[in-house]
């Protein structure tokens, strides 16, 4: 390297040097050219025919300007004042007093408070009505108490031509089929009214009766004076077919897929109140449905007193 060159690099690194530690003070040479305010300055250096740009610092930058417009905070109108109220309009009378009146109910309309149960077995809607029918007397049991008594008859029934059912149990003297089986199948069936009112009897009401071909004026007469009625209607009060098989012992016996029993609880005018064992609900039903589906069953009833 030659002396002068060396002696140029020399004299440029420490004029950088200077430039950041000391700031304008510590710079060697003359400026010959100024920029524009910008923060930047060109130096010429002693022995260099090139100028050196140098960085101004923060510190030696001119302040920002000084905003020079003013803006006020909105603040909104005042709400225009209310129009005076009337001066003829009078302040209202208070109103009389009404004493509260008990419910009464409609002419003709009377329930009976029975205890509403959901049948414990998938096929012992009758026992379950019978076990609300003696609790409403205060006799209470489960289903399974009351079911004991039923000596189900296990066997398997004779199906004939389009699901039909030839030969079965008696229902009339036992509980037909398997409680927890199947009544579409059917695997299983139910107990018609002796067997109910056998056990009533046996169980605090023995003044219980039943049969078939009840008047529709009977049981609302049983109903009027508070006495609970089983009847033997179909699931939902619906009407499919009906059949009839021959039980082992011979007896003719009308039957349903969808044979079900609930007890009424209350009756008016035009309806009849049903609490009903396959959900455990109490409804209201018009007369005219509960007559048409109970006469499927020949109009068979339980009276409990």
């Amino acid at each position: 390297m030659k002396p002068a060159t060396f002696a140029t690099v020399a004299v440029l690194g420490g004029t950088l040097a200077a430039s950041f530690v000391l700031g304008p003070s510590g710079t060697r040479g003359t400026p010959t050219s100024s920029l524009p305010d910008t923060g930047v300055t060109s130096v010429a250096l002693a022995g260099s025919l090139a100028p050196i740009t140098r960085i101004r610092h923060g510190a030696e930058l001119e302040p920002p300007a000084t905003p020079t417009e003013i803006y006020e905070q909105f603040v909104p109108p005042p709400p225009p004042p209310a129009p005076p109220a009337p001066a003829h309009v009078a302040a209202a009378a208070p109103r009389p007093y009404v004493a509260p009146r008990p419910y009464v109910a409609p002419a003709g309309y009377i329930t009976i408070p029975v205890p509403i149960y959901r049948q414990a077995m998938t096929l012992d809607c009758e026992t379950s009505a019978l076990r609300m029918g003696l609790a409403y007397y205060g006799h209470y049991y489960s289903d399974s108490a009351l079911f004991a008594y039923e000596n189900p008859d296990l066997r398997a029934p004779v199906m004939g031509p389009n699901h039909t059912v030839v030969h079965w149990g008696d229902p009339y003297t036992n509980f037909v089929g398997n409680v927890w089986g199947s009544d579409t199948t059917p695997t299983g069936y139910g107990v018609y009214y002796p067997v109910i009112v056998s056990i009533a009897r046996s169980h605090g009401l023995p003044n219980t009766y039943g049969g078939e071909g009840f008047s529709a004026t009977t049981i609302y007469g049983a109903l009027s004076a508070r006495h609970p009625v089983e009847v033997w209607v179909e699931t939902n009060w619906m009407r499919p077919w009906l059949g009839t098989w021959t039980a082992w012992d011979g007896r003719k016996v009308r039957y349903s897929f969808v044979e079900h029993a609930v007890i009424l609880t209350g009756v008016s005018a035009t309806q009849v109140r049903v609490n009903d064992p396959l959900h455990g609900t109490q409804y209201w039903i018009s007369k005219a449905q509960f007559q048409a589906v109970w006469s499927d069953f020949n109009n068979m009833a339980v009276i409990y007193q």
